[in-house]
């Protein structure tokens, strides 16, 4: 059957919905990217705070985390819909609601990360005079890259999955097309969507691992070491 006919056949594979789509599928992709990385980068930035908080009072961490493992308990649309009347319809309860599902990965992987830092590491920095901020920056967040780096990986991955249900108010990105799809049972449009959606995970998490190598080349090297 030719490439053009596959829209009137309503066929799952059509070259030519995304030949003349293209532009939509462009802006939707955009839309979700933008999306995902405002979402990961503000709640990395809300997840840092917190974690030295729960690390430096004991105190704090029960509550910190509780209320993180909450958040992240409560259904997608529920939380929207919760947001909607502070935000109106807009991208921010979007980026709201997946800023606040990114805490709880985020939260537990930098005090893992950062608790995994060997002791005498610290010590050795202390005695050559590191200040709290120098040791902090200098050698206990070096340290704790990888497990902070695979919390990084997780939330990012999962915040373009939910991204999706940001369609219910209009600012799903990919998610706008699959949902749209899926009401007129429009099958290319639904395909192709998701397809670009994984895509999207895959290649986050691959830049993710690629920066990861890149920020710790002593984990390569003591990789090899040990082959």
């Amino acid at each position: 059957m030719a490439d053009g006919n596959c829209l009137i056949s309503n066929e799952w594979i059509c070259g030519e919905y995304v030949r003349t789509r293209g532009q939509e599928l462009t802006d939707a992709t955009l839309e979700h990217v933008g999306i995902t990385l405002a979402s990961v980068a503000i709640g990395l930035l809300v997840a840092f705070p917190l974690a030295l908080l729960a690390r430096r009072w004991r105190s704090v961490a029960g509550p910190v985390l509780g209320l993180t493992t909450i958040l992240y308990t409560v259904p997608s649309l529920a939380m929207f819909s919760l947001l909607l009347p502070v935000f109106g319809v807009s991208a921010a309860v979007v980026i709201t609601g997946l800023v606040l599902y990114s805490l709880t990965i985020l939260v537990r992987n930098i005090m893992a990360g950062l608790a995994s830092v060997p002791e005498e590491a610290r010590e050795a920095a202390r005695g050559m005079g590191y200040g709290p901020l120098r040791l902090l920056f200098g050698v206990e967040l070096p340290l704790a890259l990888p497990a902070l780096m695979a919390g990084l990986r997780i939330t990012t991955v999962s915040t373009v999955s939910l991204t999706t249900v940001g369609a219910i108010i209009g600012y799903g990105g990919l998610g706008n097309l699959i949902y749209e799809g899926m009401r007129s049972f429009f099958k290319a449009e639904v395909l192709t969507a998701s397809v670009l959606c994984v895509a999207l995970a895959v290649v986050a998490d691959l830049l993710l691992l690629g920066l990861q190598r890149l920020l710790t080349p002593w984990a390569r090297k003591s990789r090899k070491g040990t082959t």
